[in-house]
C-alpha cells in the first residue's frame, strides 16, 4: 500500500503547465485563481482572466504588489513573482464563476531567485538541502490537524473592555440552555466527544462533506471523527505525502473547513485553545526520511524498531524542539495548551505508545516502510512550510551529530514521582520563551542557507509585537482574581492566599 500510494504521489506530481493550459482551452475556463502562503500562514490569492496565464508563468511568475503583505517587503522593493504550481490545479469550489486554482511559490522578479521570506519558497530549499547531504532524499510528513467549530463566535478588545464568547449546541454548558423547540439535552461532557454517535455527533454530514471535497480536490484522505473536547472538536485524517505536498494539502484542508463550515452557518477554528478546561487543539505530525525509495527509520529488533538514524533524528528533535516551537507554536495561544499535567505532550522524551511525549513512535507493525516518529506537540496555527521544515532540519542536524535521545519512556508520565518527573525536560511555557530559545539556538536552521538571519529575526520580530500585545493588556479572568480580593500573608511566607469578601480561596 505504501509502494501503491508513493507511485500515486508521482503521478499526481505529473501534471504539467502544457496540461494546465489545455485544461484551460478544453474547458473554456476563464477566471484563474493563484493562491500563496505568508509568513502568518494565511493563504492570500489574486483571480486573474485566464488570458494571462501563458507557459513562461510557470517559470517567470506574475507580478504583484509584495508590500502590502505582513512581514514582506518595503514599499520601495514591492515588485515580486507569483509562480505557479501546475501540479496543484484545481477547480476552486467556493467560487460562483468557475475558476481553476493554482497554489504559488514567491521569487524575485529581477534575478528570478526564490524570495527569501516566502514559506513554500523556503521549503523547497530544506528539500534541496536535505539531498545535498546525501543522508536522504525524500521526507514525508503525514500532519493531523483538529479544529473547532462553533455556532456562534463573539469577540472583542478595547481600551475599556475585552471579552470573547464561543458557542455550539453540542457543548456541555448548554444543558439548560433554553432552545427553539426545546433542548433535548444530547450535549457532550467535558474530555468525552471522542467517537460518540449521533444524536450527540451533531457534524457527521459537515465533516463528511468536508472529507469528500478534499478528495475531489486531489487530498489523499482517510477518516473524519470528533475529537476529544466536548465543545465541537473534530478531525479529519488525510495520508502522508512529501512534505511541499503535505504542507499544500494542510492549506487546502482549512480552506475547505473554513468554507464548508460557513455553508452549514457554522464557524471554524484552528486556535489551539479556544475553550477553557476542555482539550485543546494540535497538528501531530508523523514523518519518516526515505533514500532511492527505501525507508531509513527502521531497524529490526531494536526499541520500537528504529534504526540508528532514526534515534540520531530524534535526537535531533528533542534538543532543538525549544527554539522551533516558535513555528509549529507560533502563537500565545499556543501556550495556553501546552499545560504540564493535562494530555498535551510537553515532555521532551520519546516513547513508543506513551501519548504524553513529545515524540510517538506508533505501533506499525512488522513492515519497513510504515516506520515513521510522531512529533505531538505542534498545533495547527502553525505555517505548514516553516513547521514541516525546521522539523525536519533538527533531524538532519541531529543525524549530522550523532545526537544521542537517550532511552525510549515508557512509563505513565502523569503518575511520576515529583522529583523523578522534575528531571524531565519540558517544552517553552510561552511563545516569549520559545522565541528567546529560537535566538539562541538557530544555526541548525542556517545550516544550508535554507533559512536566512534576515528570515529569522523578521519572524522574531513580528511575533514578539505578539507577545507585547498580550503583556500589555488585562485578561478577563484577572478581574475575577483581583478586582475586589484581600490579599494578605500569613506567617509562613509560602501560604500567600487571595480571598474574595465571601472569605472563599481563591
Amino acid at each position: 500500500q505504501v509502494i501503491n500510494f508513493i507511485e500515486g504521489i508521482s503521478k499526481v506530481m505529473s501534471k504539467s503547465p502544457q496540461d494546465v493550459l489545455s485544461q484551460i482551452k478544453d474547458e473554456g475556463i476563464e477566471l484563474i485563481d493563484l493562491k500563496f502562503t505568508d509568513i502568518h500562514g494565511k493563504w492570500q490569492h489574486l483571480t486573474l482572466t485566464s488570458d494571462m496565464i501563458e507557459e513562461d508563468s510557470f517559470t517567470e511568475g506574475l507580478a504583484f504588489d509584495g508590500s502590502s503583505i505582513r512581514g514582506w517587503k518595503a514599499i520601495n522593493a514591492s515588485d515580486m513573482s507569483m509562480v505557479p504550481d501546475a501540479s496543484t490545479a484545481w477547480i476552486d469550489p467556493f467560487y460562483k464563476h468557475k475558476t481553476l486554482s493554482m497554489i504559488c511559490s514567491i521569487q524575485e522578479p529581477r534575478s528570478g531567485e526564490p524570495y527569501d521570506r516566502c514559506p513554500r519558497s523556503l521549503a523547497q530549499k530544506a528539500l534541496k538541502y536535505l539531498e545535498s547531504t546525501g543522508i536522504a532524499d525524500t521526507a514525508f510528513f503525514g500532519p493531523e490537524p483538529e479544529f473547532f467549530l462553533f455556532d456562534d463566535v463573539r469577540y472583542d478588545s478595547k481600551e475599556g473592555s475585552c471579552f470573547y464568547s464561543v458557542d455550539t449546541i453540542e457543548a456541555p454548558w448548554n444543558t439548560g440552555r433554553i432552545e427553539e423547540g426545546g433542548n433535548l439535552g444530547y450535549k457532550i461532557q467535558y474530555k468525552e466527544g471522542y467517537f460518540p454517535v449521533s444524536p450527540n455527533d451533531t457534524a457527521q454530514d459537515i465533516r463528511s462533506e468536508m472529507l469528500l471535497l478534499m478528495g475531489e480536490l486531489g487530498i489523499p484522505t482517510e477518516k473524519h471523527h470528533h475529537e476529544v473536547a466536548g465543545a465541537g472538536q473534530h478531525e479529519l485524517g488525510m495520508k502522508f505525502d512529501s512534505l511541499i505536498n503535505s504542507a499544500d494539502n494542510v492549506m487546502t484542508y482549512k480552506y475547505v473547513v473554513r468554507n464548508v463550515a460557513k455553508k452549514y452557518g457554522k464557524t471554524a477554528t484552528f486556535m489551539p485553545k479556544p475553550v477553557f478546561n476542555d482539550n485543546g487543539t494540535g497538528m501531530h505530525v508523523h514523518q519518516s526520511l526515505w533514500k532511492s525509495g527505501q525507508p531509513l527509520f527502521f531497524g529490526e529488533g531494536a526499541y520500537a524498531n528504529l534504526s540508528q538514524t532514526a534515534r540520531w533524528y530524534i535526537g535531533g528533535i528533542l534538543k532543538h524542539a525549544p527554539s522551533f516551537l516558535a513555528f509549529t507554536n507560533p502563537t500565545t495561544n499556543s501556550y495556553k495548551r501546552l499545560v504540564p499535567g493535562f494530555e498535551a505532550p510537553v515532555n521532551l522524551v520519546y516513547s513508543e505508545g506513551n501519548r504524553s511525549a513529545a515524540v510517538r513512535i506508533p505501533l506499525t507493525g512488522p513492515s519497513p516502510k510504515a516506520k515513521r516518529l510522531e512529533f505531538r506537540s505542534g498545533d495547527a496555527l502553525a505555517n505548514p512550510y516553516l513547521a514541516f521544515s525546521v522539523m525536519m532540519l533538527a533531524g538532519i542536524d541531529g543525524i549530522k551529530n550523532q545526537i544521542d535521545p537517550g532511552d525510549g519512556v515508557d512509563v505513565d508520565l502523569f503518575e511520576l514521582p515529583a522529583d523523578e518527573l522534575a528531571k524531565i525536560d519540558t517544552v517553552p511555557s510561552s511563545l516569549n520563551d520559545s522565541l528567546n530559545a529560537l535566538k539562541a539556538d538557530k544555526d541548525y536552521l542556517l545550516a544550508g542557507g535554507v533559512f536566512t538571519e534576515d528570515f529569522i529575526d523578521n519572524f522574531i520580530d513580528i511575533k514578539y509585537e505578539e507577545v507585547q500585545q498580550l503583556r500589555q493588556r488585562p485578561h478577563p479572568h484577572e478581574f475575577f482574581m483581583y478586582y475586589d480580593c484581600l490579599l494578605y500573608t500569613s506567617d509562613a511566607a509560602d501560604d500567600m492566599q487571595c480571598v474574595d469578601l465571601g472569605g472563599r480561596r481563591i
